[in-house]
């Protein structure tokens, strides 16, 4: 009878049910901003000068920062990179502490420049393959909650979830709102990666113009596994559902939620590069990159009864199929750099308005649900400025470059405090053999804060201490 009752149920109401409960579905202010926070470059060299590379991108770090950059080339460039992140999650739940962490290995650039001759100035076009974002992550988190549980969270949202696992009687009633133990891993996976077609000209007597245009790709992964149980034998003697004699001693409560991202999109790129005796500035306009976004969802889960009786969910009634696309805003950029014999230093600032997300032209959602995140976007985010420093020293007769440089991304939500502001420190060296080829290696390390809700406001919160770091090793041919 129950589980006639609630299949016919949810026949009526899964679509509502999907749309209110944020802890069964996905769509949210943090899916956008996973598009639409500023990564770290793929090029050894700008990283090792902390990114700021707008007004240098004098070879294939142009296809990343600036496009005006390709027009300094003067010889037909190959280049090659390969990468290693690592993200590091040191997270505190209910007094515990737990280290948590993942990495990926990858392919991470792939660069062709060719300068065309001309009567004057430079007109070079360039093909590039780079990855602009790495999803990987990790946390984890254990502990004690004597005050709130999920499943009491998910009974007073509407979910069918404990119903369909026998935490509440047939009115809808359960006595699992406490004294559980809380645990679970949270991972995800994946990259965007674009392949980008430039082409750059001299304007004018040491002016360069250039445009960028991405084909972006990719996919996003994040597995979420989380546990309640009764470690103290609190309910050992309650029956969850007095009708059904099995589940008396409820012992775990089970929930797996499975988000897979298949990515596509474009966008374009346009920079403008002056070149002084000793010193170039430089100016970027990244228009809106849209992202269309085929999105699949799935649940599972089971609860446990000491009776040994262990009912598991029909994932198919939560699951889910939809697509809609991700609109990020205008990044204007500028920054300069000098040449001090054989020192360079560089800075560069970027304005975000990350209130200008949007998500459009869903698929599967309600135009309601849709404006009520738009809206919440406006409502919680901000604009911001984020400011890049670098440095390279060119030790003299040896051809050896050194390089260290630091980048600060300000979060975007409003009134975070500093602490949750990204801040990378960097380094790298570079050597130039026979002027010819050029071996690059670079190394950043980023940390920040930041907090992640189970379910509800602050009552089941895992507070984080994020870390990353990558390596990138690169290599570039001219001939």
């Amino acid at each position: 009878m129950k589980s006639f009752f609630s299949l016919n149920a949810k026949l009526f109401t899964i679509i509502a049910l999907i749309i209110i409960s944020s802890n069964i579905y996905s769509q949210g202010t943090s899916d956008a901003l996973r598009l639409g926070y500023s990564s770290l470059s793929s090029d050894a060299r700008a990283l090792g000068m902390g990114d700021s590379y707008i007004g240098l991108s004098d070879d294939a770090g142009a296809a990343f920062f600036n496009p005006a950059g390709f027009g300094l080339i003067k010889k037909m460039e190959l280049s090659a990179g390969l990468s290693y992140d690592n993200y590091g999650n040191n997270t505190s739940f209910m007094g515990n502490s737990s280290n948590y962490s993942a990495s990926a290995t990858r392919l991470n650039n792939l660069s062709f420049a060719l300068p065309f001759p001309t009567l004057q100035g430079s007109l070079v076009f360039a093909v590039s393959y780079h990855t602009t974002r790495d999803f990987t992550s990790a946390l984890k988190f254990d502990g004690f909650n004597k005050s709130s549980s999920m499943i009491g969270s998910l009974n007073n949202s509407g979910s069918y979830i404990p119903y369909d696992l026998y935490l509440t009687d047939t009115n809808f009633t359960t006595p699992l709102n406490d004294h559980l133990n809380q645990s679970g891993t949270i991972t995800g996976s994946g990259e965007t990666h674009a392949w980008t077609f430039s082409g750059a000209i001299e304007a004018y007597k040491n002016l360069f113009i250039g445009l960028n245009l991405d084909f972006s790709s990719g996919s996003y992964t994040n597995n979420n596994k989380y546990y309640e149980d009764d470690l103290t034998g609190y309910y050992a003697n309650t029956l969850t559902d007095p009708a059904t004699p099995n589940t008396k001693g409820f012992e775990t409560f089970y929930l797996n939620k499975t988000l897979n991202w298949d990515i596509t999109g474009w966008d374009l790129k346009f920079g403008m590069l002056y070149e002084l005796k000793n010193a170039r500035i430089g100016i970027t306009v990244q228009f809106p990159r849209s992202y269309s976004v085929k999105e699949r969802f799935d649940v599972s889960g089971y609860s446990q009864f000491n009776t040994g009786f262990s009912p598991n969910l029909d994932g198919s009634l939560y699951s889910d199929n939809v697509q809609y696309d991700i609109v990020t805003p205008y990044e204007l950029g500028a920054g300069f750099s000098i040449n001090l014999s054989s020192l360079i230093l560089s800075a560069q600032a970027t304005l975000i308005d990350y209130s200008q997300l949007q998500f459009e032209n869903a698929d599967g959602l309600s135009d309601s649900y849709v404006n009520d995140i738009n809206q919440s976007i406006k409502d919680n985010l901000r604009s911001v400025i984020n400011l890049n420093l670098g440095a390279e020293y060119t030790i003299p007769g040896v051809g050896l470059r050194v390089r260290a440089g630091y980048l600060r991304q300000p979060s975007a939500y409003q009134g975070d405090p500093s602490s949750y502001d990204r801040n990378y420190v960097t380094g790298g060296l570079g050597y130039l053999a026979d002027e010819a080829v050029d071996f690059d290696v670079a190394y950043a390390h980023g940390w920040w804060n930041d907090y992640g809700d189970n379910y509800g406001s602050n009552v089941s919160r895992t507070d984080q201490k994020i870390t990353v770091d990558r390596v990138i090793f690169s290599t570039t041919y001219r001939f």
